[in-house]
């Protein structure tokens, strides 16, 4: 059974790129009926933060991703680090390490001086005399000096590294015992049964030291797939100006968990020229094999297309839901059917499809000054007040045709053409140039809410 992971640490918010690797490990255990688990690797206790822990969770909630079992805190599993770092010393495979931080920083002055690598020089290595006074020592791994450590990797084939090259005898627990990255993880994928890893490929130089650890304490190296990084358009890595905020920050800008995840799955994986992926479609398609090579492109103007195609296609019953968000409550309004269906073919957000109702349904206080110079032409009032008559004398006005109705006759009675009644109704009604069609405008704020922004835009003339 394929098992797989995210692991995040909570020392910030949940990005973009990390939310996509969680969906790639998640879809890919998924369509082979396994399991994703998620690990909170939060043993930096100085830089965790609760808050991002829970922004951590609830992007996963909104999202509708579900992890399998409880979640893993590496914080709370000291014990456990601590009893594997005690294998390692009896061993003979890690040993303790007294050099002081002065002394290191003497060896890596002198190294740069001669344009070395700066690396650990092994000097307690197989050191059995007296320890210093004074030091509290680190755990140091035994790594190899010598030979290749090979990666097998299946999104960028196998990556060779050279022992000598890469490797010092790296740290596995600090001075206060508390043990490092690269030893926690090891343990906790071995211990969680994860057997793919999917992760970014700034995790890459980290794989070698993780592969010494788990052949140090036997333990069987899982397949790895490094995902490349998602850039902006100019080739860059992402600024919080190009997307890499946080995922709940998407919500509020009004975006679909639908749009955002179908736009991720899309960034450095393929299947074909189709863009549109349910999740069904997702977990029945995806594989980490098929992952691109190189850097994704972050396009935003096709994050907008996605959430524009799922606006349009979730039913008014949901729409007015999920509207809640943005402040606006449609539940009692008896046109909001008329409303949405003419509002979300407009709309790329959530957000902006609120406030498009909201232009609709909230009487205008002030004019565009644009729009009124443009509308309020010629004999604007005129035509203004024939309508506003008509309306004030219709009975049963109900639908838009209705409405249109009697546009129509203004236009024929008053010999003019469209745009002489349309314009001045148009910021009449809302205030502005830009808007749905004015008789579905109409049909939603009803008969006596027309006939008094009617009223208010002539007495603004006057």
């Amino acid at each position: 059974m394929i098992v797989t992971r995210f692991a995040p640490s909570p020392t910030g918010y949940l990005h973009i790129g990390g939310l996509r690797t969680a969906l790639f490990s998640y879809l890919w255990a998924k369509k082979n009926d396994g399991k994703f688990v998620l690990r909170i690797e939060d043993t930096d206790k100085a830089r965790n933060s609760q808050e991002a822990t829970k922004a951590i969770l609830n992007a996963f909630e909104w999202l509708g991703l579900e992890h399998d079992g409880e979640i893993t805190y590496q914080s709370q599993r000291d014990e456990i680090y601590a009893k594997y770092i005690k294998q390692l010393l009896d061993e003979g495979k890690a040993y303790k390490c007294y050099m002081s931080k002065e002394e290191l920083t003497e060896l890596r002055e002198a190294q740069m001086a001669n344009k070395q690598r700066t690396m650990y020089d092994g000097r307690y290595r197989d050191f059995d005399g007296t320890p210093p006074e004074g030091v509290e020592p680190v755990i140091r791994i035994k790594a190899p000096t010598s030979g290749e450590i090979l990666v097998k990797d299946g999104v960028k084939g196998d990556v060779s590294f050279q022992a000598q090259d890469i490797l010092d005898d790296f740290v596995i627990a600090r001075a206060d015992g508390s043990p490092t990255y690269n030893l926690v993880v090891a343990i906790d994928d071995h211990l969680m049964g994860i057997n793919e890893v999917v992760r970014g490929d700034d995790h890459l130089s980290n794989t070698p030291k993780q592969i010494v650890i788990y052949e140090a304490l036997g333990f069987e190296i899982p397949s790895f797939y490094h995902v490349p990084m998602i850039h902006n358009a100019q080739g860059k890595k992402l600024s919080k100006r190009d997307g890499a905020t946080d995922v709940m920050a998407y919500k509020e800008m009004g975006y679909t968990p639908q749009a955002l995840l179908n736009f991720l799955v899309r960034l450095g994986w393929s299947h074909g020229d189709q863009e549109i992926f349910s999740m069904e479609e997702m977990k029945h398609l995806f594989n980490p094999k098929d992952i691109n090579k190189s850097a994704s492109i972050y396009n935003t103007e096709k994050l907008d297309w996605l959430n524009s195609h799922y606006i349009k296609n979730t039913s008014n019953a949901e729409l007015t839901e999920l509207l809640t968000d943005y402040g606006l409550v449609l539940t009692s309004h008896d046109k909001k059917e008329i409303l949405l269906d003419a509002l979300k073919e407009r709309a790329k957000t959530l957000k902006e499809l609120a406030e498009l109702v909201n232009d609709v349904i909230t009487t205008p206080t002030s004019y565009n000054e644009k729009a009124v110079k443009k509308a309020f032409k010629g004999n604007a009032v005129e035509v203004l007040n024939a309508f506003g008559a008509k309306v004030s004398a219709a009975d049963g006005l109900k639908l838009p045709l209705d409405y249109h109705t009697l546009m129509e006759e203004v236009v024929n009675e008053m010999e003019i053409g469209f745009g002489k009644i349309g314009n001045p109704l148009r910021v009449a009604l809302l205030g502005k140039m830009s808007g749905p069609g004015l008789d579905t405008v109409m049909a939603v704020i009803g008969k006596e809410e027309t006939m008094l922004r009617i009223a208010n835009a002539i007495a603004m003339q006057s």
